[in-house]
């Protein structure tokens, strides 16, 4: 009897081991088959390893791309971009943009003029409504800015926009914060960068769910650069090259 509960413990140790090789071989074929992920990913782990390695492909804040009408929201490397997909199942809904510098040390500012709400609950987000969507007149869009907040939550958002703040007007350029790790959980953050994505309106004057790709628009001709990984399969964005 011992023999046999032995048996059935290492036969349930080596299905679970199967398991888990055919789950980890799976993940691996999914990047090796994928080359946008694996040669995007490889040059983000790059940066991630040593910033200093890929300063020729780093933008200043500031930066207009062209007659674009965008400017650059902060400094530093775009590391994913829209619809790049990191993780199985996921689709990135915006563009992340990575400093290579510690928390609250990296200024945001905002990209387009509009009208700033930050949700009371929004500890790292703020999101700026455009009347008129510059790309397609007739329409509303609002640019979602997020992550300027410490790991425990410690906002890096201004002063200027407390917690409940609804309909600030801010011209391009103004002053949002700073480039924080916030995701949530105090024991996971993420990498320190700004996201940024473009959020439609839902018709009645307010913003969709911005976690829903379907719900947010390809960055690209707001900001003058391929940033939808669709149509740039292997190319860090930067202005000019």
């Amino acid at each position: 009897m011992k023999w046999q509960g032995y048996n059935y413990a290492m036969s349930k140790r080596f299905i679970y081991l199967a398991i888990f090789v055919a789950i980890a071989t799976a993940v691996a074929s999914y990047y090796l088959m994928n080359p946008r992920v694996g040669r995007r990913l490889a040059r983000t782990y790059t940066f991630f390893g040593n910033p200093g390695s890929v300063l020729d492909l780093e933008m200043a804040a500031g930066t207009q791309c062209g007659s674009a009408p965008f400017i650059f929201p902060t400094d530093g490397f775009i590391g994913f971009i829209w619809d790049d997909s990191f993780r199985i199942g996921h689709r990135h809904q915006g563009i992340d943009i990575f400093a290579g510098t510690d928390v609250g040390i990296t200024p945001v500012i905002t990209a387009y003029a509009g009208y700033l709400s930050r949700l009371a609950d929004w500890k790292s987000s703020v999101i700026v409504r455009v009347p008129e969507d510059p790309i397609e007149p007739g329409g509303q869009i609002w640019v979602y800015y997020t992550h300027m907040a410490g790991p425990t939550g410690n906002s890096f958002i201004s002063e200027k926009f407390p917690a409940g703040a609804l309909e600030v007007y801010v011209e391009a350029g103004t002053f949002l914060g700073y480039q924080g790790n916030y995701s949530g959980d105090p024991a996971n953050p993420v990498g320190v960068h700004l996201h940024v994505s473009i959020v439609k309106d839902d018709g009645f004057g307010n913003f969709l769910n911005e976690l829903d790709i379907n719900n947010t628009y390809d960055p690209s001709p707001y900001f003058g650069l391929p940033l939808n990984a669709n149509e740039n399969s292997d190319t860090v964005p930067v202005c000019g090259k």
